[in-house]
């Protein structure tokens, strides 16, 4: 990496980190996500994140090259389409999928499904590994239905009579498909490792190197759906089990994010979007019990790992801003989708660096004069005092160039200190 990349790079990921421990920056950091857009606006799209790896990856670092006020991006990564095909992924839609009415410029679409039913609660927390490959799984890659027979009961173990589960002709077919389902993946791991350097080499780190999910999600997002965890919500006997759920996933998603402890990363931030604890989604006594006790949990095992929690609150999330303030003085960065910003810097400026809230939606569809408006009062109310770093309320997938000109025109004239 030539010298002065590297004296950039670093800069840049010191001017973050400065924002996030509330501690003065020589202008407001930013961190603002592309998504597909980075594809779409150097003719790539987002159905090529899928199925032409390169396509896209060349596209992205062509964007990101032109944007040098850039302090960090998401990264470039991949997913397999074609692994998503053999497998018959049931809880998305794809750009590409045959068949698919998504189109090829819009991110996947989550298809919710309850792959747990109410009943089952006792059987997922008694053995999850055995739920998860006999159950979950088949449920979810229907192709893979041939795991569903695995289980040993160990009763007479003299021979090996007690592996027969395992070598059943529809255990074997399953095999045989996730070998192909490995070497798909395999390539889209591979595609996304060879692009990560590249961001590095024009001096754009990336804004986290972990990711993770809120207990409470997991559950409602994977296992139950959120109708099924609404059902659950209400329901006073079933809290228990999602307490105890929520506890569980709790610890293994701490255990899975050990690896910072070992990792030698320019940036350790782990994100988590939030999705079902806006307001009105529970009471204050749930939303403490059963969603962010066990959130906390994760974030202050990484905190003490020095890891930064990025947590990316979706929805409306004016009546949580007292609970947020609940984690250790600068070391947690909020992302607010549709939040009284104002008045998130009152209650969390002394507490945590806060984020977002940009309207996608005027970058895409409103006046060059409604932008610069938007992104001055931004500017206003969030960089008295620091703790800020500029984004929007959400992913951007489509905008109008003349927009996202005039946006950085005005972080460039107002955003220095």
């Amino acid at each position: 990496m030539d010298e002065q990349i590297r004296k950039t790079y670093q800069e840049k990921i010191d001017r973050i980190n400065s924002a996030i421990a509330l501690k003065p920056t020589d202008r407001v950091p930013l961190a603002p996500f592309f998504s597909s857009y980075a594809q779409r606006a150097e003719g790539s799209s987002y159905r090529d994140l899928y199925y032409d790896f390169d396509k896209a990856g060349q596209a992205a670092i062509r964007f990101y090259q032109k944007h040098p006020m850039l302090d960090a991006c998401t990264g470039i990564s991949f997913t397999s389409g074609k692994a998503n095909e053999l497998a018959d992924s049931q809880m998305i839609d794809w750009p590409g999928k045959p068949g698919t009415k998504v189109s090829d410029y819009s991110s996947h679409q989550v298809i919710e499904r309850e792959f747990m039913a109410q009943e089952e609660y006792p059987e997922m927390l008694g053995d999850f590994t055995g739920f998860m490959i006999r159950k979950y799984i088949p449920r979810a890659f229907p192709k893979l239905q041939g795991l569903s027979g695995l289980q040993a009961i160990p009763t007479i173990v003299l021979s090996t009579s007690i592996l027969a589960p395992f070598y059943s002709p529809a255990a074997l077919e399953a095999y045989q498909l996730l070998g192909k389902i490995a070497a798909a993946d395999g390539e889209a791991a591979a595609a996304s490792a060879k692009f990560a350097p590249m961001l590095a080499e024009i001096g754009l780190p990336v804004m986290f190197t972990g990711a993770s999910e809120a207990p409470y999600d997991i559950l409602g997002d994977y296992f139950r759906g959120t109708m099924g965890i609404f059902e659950d919500l209400i329901d006073e006997d079933m809290q228990e089990y999602m307490e105890q759920a929520c506890d569980m996933f709790a610890d293994q998603q701490i255990q899975a994010l050990q690896y910072f402890r070992y990792a030698d990363l320019p940036v350790k931030r782990v994100f988590f979007p939030l999705h079902k604890a806006m307001d009105g989604f529970m009471n204050d006594e749930q939303f403490e019990r059963l969603y962010w006790k066990p959130l906390k949990k994760i974030m202050l095992a990484l905190i003490d790992m020095d890891v930064t929690p990025f947590i990316y609150c979706e929805g409306k999330y004016n009546s949580r801003l007292e609970h947020l303030t609940d984690v250790p003085k600068g070391k947690v960065l909020y992302h607010f989708e549709n939040v009284d910003m104002k008045e998130a810097k009152r209650i969390l400026g002394g507490t945590a660096c806060i984020s977002g809230n940009l309207p996608i939606s005027q970058l895409e569809f409103g006046k060059k004069e409604t932008v610069i408006r938007m992104t001055r009062q931004l500017l206003e109310d969030c960089m008295p005092g620091g703790g800020y770093i500029f984004d929007f309320d959400g992913c951007l997938e489509n905008a109008k160039e003349e927009n996202l000109d005039a946006m950085f025109e005005t972080l460039d004239k107002y955003g220095k200190y």
